[in-house]
């Protein structure tokens, strides 16, 4: 039997200095609202995509505003394969009062089940609701929305690949943000013949929940510098610690668990050789740890889920 390990002594709550740093609404985001709002009657349904390991939490309720639940609407969990199938059920569960369309994705997998399943439910929906000035259009157009870097360019490729046998059709990119605003009418599929309308990653302008913000953080959906590399490691190894994730422990090859951020990226430091060669007051040539680079490599165990499939939500479901 695995013996237990005594966290007892661990913080509780995670206090952050800077909350300022969790505020962050581009000039484009704004603009981008306003253009999705624009668009709205040559839509017919709306895609919007979030990352898995943030279901609750990392939401934008500005989009209920912006698309006004008129149109048909499907929640697409994407990066399932980061989470722990037990927690499908239960985000399903928890979300259901607000939507009756879930599905999870992994962009990745061309056989996942719920790339399978998006266009034929797509169609389902805008051939059962009102189409208003769409009526008797033989091609359906659909808007895709969500928060930076949850995988919205990497949905509309995959769907182009699988429909289509070529994908690349929008940019994808590992910061935030990248897709600048509405595009032109993006082929999905051919029969039946779908289009997408790709748009800017949109936050809400002030995240009002700091731990909220930095669960997003930690999914690289703010760039990491706007909060500091440092910082969102901390918080992650206080949330593996009060969640009893201690597969970081194996992974960086520690001695046991810690709290203390600075002990762990010391011994990241040592393992990888991450030093910063430096002189001290003597004019002296000394080594000391790189903690940023070491933070950064913590960050990315964790967005490829290497330290475990971890849903940020669990005590929230």
């Amino acid at each position: 039997m695995a013996q237990k390990i005594n966290t007892s002594n661990f913080r509780s709550v995670f206090k952050v200095l800077d909350k300022e740093a969790l505020h962050w609404f581009p000039g484009h985001m704004g603009k981008g609202l306003k253009q999705m709002q624009n668009k709205l009657r040559s839509v017919d349904c709306i895609f919007e995509v979030h990352d898995a390991r943030v279901p609750i939490s990392g939401r934008n309720d500005e989009f209920q505003h912006t698309i006004g639940g008129i149109k048909p609407h499907i929640l697409i969990l994407n990066k399932v394969d980061l989470i722990q199938r037990k927690y499908v059920d239960r985000i399903k569960a928890n979300l259901n009062d607000k939507y009756e369309n879930i599905i999870f994705t992994n962009c990745k997998n061309e056989k996942c089940r719920g790339l399978n399943e998006l266009l034929p439910l797509a169609e389902q929906l805008i051939m059962n609701s009102d189409r208003f000035n769409r009526v008797g259009e033989e091609n359906f157009n659909v808007m895709i929305i969500g928060i930076p870097n949850v995988g919205k360019s990497s949905l509309v490729n995959a769907l182009r690949v699988k429909y289509l046998g070529k994908g690349h059709a929008t940019p994808v990119g590992a910061s935030p943000g990248i897709t600048k605003s509405v595009l032109t009418k993006i082929k999905i599929s051919e029969e039946p013949l779908f289009y997408m309308l790709d748009t800017p990653g949109i936050l809400a302008p002030n995240v009002q929940n700091i731990e909220a913000g930095l669960k997003l953080s930690l999914c690289a959906t703010l760039q990491d510098h706007l909060v500091g590399e440092t910082v969102i490691a901390d918080y992650l190894l206080f949330h593996l610690n009060k969640y009893e994730h201690f597969k970081y422990v194996k992974y960086f090859q520690l001695d046991k668990p810690h709290d203390d951020i600075l002990v762990v990226l010391t011994e990241i430091c040592k393992r990888y050789k991450m030093m910063i060669k430096m002189k001290n007051s003597l004019n002296q040539y000394i080594f000391r740890p790189d903690f940023h680079l070491a933070a950064k490599v913590m960050l990315k165990a964790f967005r490829t889920g290497e330290l475990g499939h971890i849903v940020l939500d669990e005590g929230l479901l």
